[in-house]
């Protein structure tokens, strides 16, 4: 019989990747997981799971650097906290804090709402235009114009506007026949991957655009066609008819472009085109409480825009171009300036 070998032991960086690689679940349900209790185990997204194991690695190097003593993932776990502020006091912002909570909470177990876990500080829409502002100081615009109105009418986020290909333009054409096609069926004949594919083209036909980028693998694995907007349209569809099927559109993407900036003027674009004036939603509810009727399709904003009121049919439309599916996310990181 063999003797282990006691001196043997796995190092911090192993425990922890082996951790989060154990919870890997990419392109199962977070709903029915939910659904069973079983989500708070599981990383069901691969650019989560990249972004959750980038900070862990950094946390893991304070531990050796300040706590050389802890050598088990069990025994650091009480410096969590200690981190996550150190954070905070070095100037971070209240996005990278939250993504480096999360990827502590995923990586012990944490829930969200544990009282003795570090409360990571607010999040405030004038914090994203200031620190996306920043970038700009090492770039140039005039020679990123063409990346910069490429952002602006396709809404793309970095990776995604990395991996689209000469392949990825389609027309609405082709979208009204793939529909008529899968809606001329029978029900009962469609699979869940063909319903799935009926509900993104039919959610295309919400625009009035003819051309849009197809997006294969957006955030969450998430597919979806995006219309292409605005002035520069044109010279955007034109980029992409001109590059071979299966090369990339854009070899290089800036990385000190401000494509969040460039995603919330599409985003409010295309919320404006859509927005009904506020007092034109008919008060179609009653209050159970108070008996008053009021707008429920209307979002009212919180915290640093409150009082704020917008369309939620056009905040849903919006959503589905830039491949979210809560408005929520859209009225508090994208429409901006109206």
């Amino acid at each position: 019989m063999g003797r282990r070998n006691k001196a043997y032991h796995k190092d911090l960086h192993q425990q922890a990747y082996e951790r989060l690689t154990s919870m890997q679940a990419f392109g199962e349900s977070r709903k029915e997981a939910k659904a069973n209790g079983t989500d708070k185990d599981k990383i069901f997204s691969f650019s989560t799971y990249q972004s959750y194991w980038k900070h862990t690695k950094y946390f893991i190097k304070y531990i050796k650097e300040h706590h050389p003593e802890c050598t088990t993932l069990k025994s650091a776990r009480k410096y969590v906290n200690e981190w996550l502020q150190g954070g905070v006091d070095r100037g971070l912002s209240a996005w990278t804090v939250g993504v480096q909570r999360s990827a502590m909470g995923k990586l012990y177990g944490i829930s969200p709402d544990d009282e003795d876990f570090f409360k990571a500080p607010k999040k405030e829409r004038e914090n994203i235009k200031r620190s996306r502002g920043d970038r700009d100081k090492h770039f140039s615009k005039t020679n990123n114009d063409g990346l910069i109105k490429f952002c602006q009418g396709t809404g793309l986020r970095r990776k995604e506007l990395e991996e689209l290909r000469g392949k990825d333009l389609v027309t609405r054409e082709q979208i009204e026949a793939e529909l008529s096609q899968l809606e001329s069926r029978p029900a009962e004949e469609l699979t869940p991957a063909d319903t799935k594919r009926l509900e993104m083209l039919q959610d295309a036909l919400l625009f009035p655009e003819g051309y849009f980028t197809h997006v294969r693998n957006g955030k969450g694995g998430r597919e979806r066609l995006s219309p292409i907007i605005g002035p520069n349209a044109g010279q955007i569809i034109e980029r992409i008819l001109n590059t071979p099927a299966e090369e990339k559109v854009w070899q290089h993407v800036h990385k000190s472009a401000d494509i969040h900036g460039y995603r919330a003027e599409y985003a409010t674009v295309i919320y404006k085109a859509n927005a009904r004036e506020i007092k034109d939603i008919p008060y179609d509810r009653v209050n159970k409480g108070t008996g008053h009727r009021y707008q429920s399709e209307v979002y009212t904003c919180r915290k640093d825009e409150s009082g704020r009121k917008l369309d939620k049919a056009a905040m849903l439309v919006c959503s589905k171009a830039l491949g979210h599916n809560r408005i929520d996310v859209v009225a508090n990181n994208y429409i901006r300036d109206l």
